[in-house]
């Protein structure tokens, strides 16, 4: 297919998460990074665009600026989606904006600061019919998209209890907000909105607990603290009750020593209990109380994984693939989507509107929770 034109808005110079979105969009091979706004300051701005390599008249001082000079360009040469990599405080207007001049737009999570800039997002979505998609990476990992396959197919029966963690270090002392831009927004209130560890790496979570059970988070009781000094949550535990009556528990920590990235999940079904960690990423582990243990493995000649499960993955078994390959899933999902193309599987691919949507109830409610003492808080009430 002919490669989506796009613009990203934010991920300039000392950013991280906009090169591995850039990264991503060109693993994918249906993305074609043409103009940007990479920076909130122009000057900054330029020397980023200039560094990629863009050309001197598609890199913009500003998003509004990108959006009104690419409006204005030929069909066939302005920018058909926008990449949206900014501190989450400046996700909704320049979203809101690119919907309305008829571009698609792809996000990083969590879709909003607040839910109420969200729910204006899926309006402005609603409003224009145009597409977005939010980028939950840890669903473009096979063996995820294996495990939700396994529990969907009902043969392990229905899913009892899941047990979900997000742990990290790089917030636990004092000193790791000094000079670091990335710490710096996620502490700042103004900038993460109203969560921050839950935000940030508690969506990714609660998001995996859906996707692979098919089931929506339905009532949470939860507890997010931080450490003195910080104004927003580093840390948080909560239980869980799944629509489908199944329970579980869930952490999110950026305070934890020793743990670096460590997302893991537990589904246990009746008959089943499913093992998957995004630290060793390419094996599935299945449980069984009768039989012996079973390890799946990633791989593109793993002929037992189904064909489209396969078909993105890029190596044979034992070269390892990870997030950078499914980011770029998730990249090559959305511009299929764009472009029309079927997509095969049980899913878009992508994390959608209701997907995001669901995320930040998730965070409401939680947070909702923790003010009252963990009190349960029903997400459908969560308006």
């Amino acid at each position: 297919m002919k490669p989506i034109r796009y613009g990203m808005i934010g991920g300039g110079k000392g950013a991280f998460i906009g090169g591995v979105h850039r990264t991503a969009a060109a693993i994918a091979g249906n993305w074609r990074l043409v103009a940007g706004a990479l920076s909130s300051t122009p000057e900054r701005a330029r020397e980023s665009g200039e560094a990629l390599g863009l050309p001197a008249d598609r890199i913009y001082g500003s998003w509004a600026e990108m959006l009104e000079r690419e409006s204005a360009l030929p069909a066939d040469e302005r920018i058909e989606a926008v990449a949206i990599v900014t501190p989450n405080h400046q996700h909704a207007p320049p979203a809101i904006a690119a919907l309305e001049a008829g571009f698609d737009v792809i996000i990083d999570k969590p879709l909003a600061d607040s839910l109420a800039n969200a729910h204006a997002i899926a309006e402005a979505a609603a409003r224009t019919g145009r597409r977005i998609a939010v980028t939950h990476t840890y669903t473009g990992y096979p063996l995820v998209k294996q495990a939700r396959r396994l529990i969907a197919a009902g043969d392990y029966g229905p899913v009892r209890r899941v047990m979900v963690k997000y742990t990290q270090d790089w917030l636990s002392r004092a000193a790791d907000l000094e000079n670091n831009k990335q710490a710096a927004w996620r502490v700042d209130p103004a900038q993460s909105g109203d969560a921050g560890a839950f935000g940030d790496i508690g969506t990714h979570a609660a998001n995996l607990v859906e996707f692979i059970t098919g089931e929506r988070i339905a009532s949470i009781s939860a507890e997010l603290t931080m450490l003195d000094g910080r104004r927003i949550d580093d840390d948080g535990a909560a239980m869980f009750r799944l629509a489908g009556g199944g329970k579980g528990t869930l952490t999110a920590s950026q305070i934890c020593v020793g743990d670096i990235n460590d997302l893991a999940i537990s589904v246990y079904c009746a008959e089943a209990g499913l093992h998957w960690r995004q630290e060793e990423p390419n094996s599935l582990r299945v449980g069984y109380r009768d039989r012996p243990t079973e390890i799946w493995h990633a791989g593109a000649n793993r002929a037992y994984l189904a064909s489209d499960i396969l078909a993105i993955q890029r190596t044979p078994g034992g070269h390892p693939e990870g997030y950078l390959e499914a980011f770029a899933n998730i990249y090559a999902a959305f511009g299929a989507a764009i472009r029309g193309e079927a997509q095969a599987g049980d899913e878009p691919g992508y994390a959608t509107m209701e997907d995001a949507l669901s995320g930040m109830r998730f965070i409401r409610a939680s947070l909702q929770s923790s003010s009252q003492n963990a009190a349960w808080i029903d997400l459908s009430q969560i308006a």
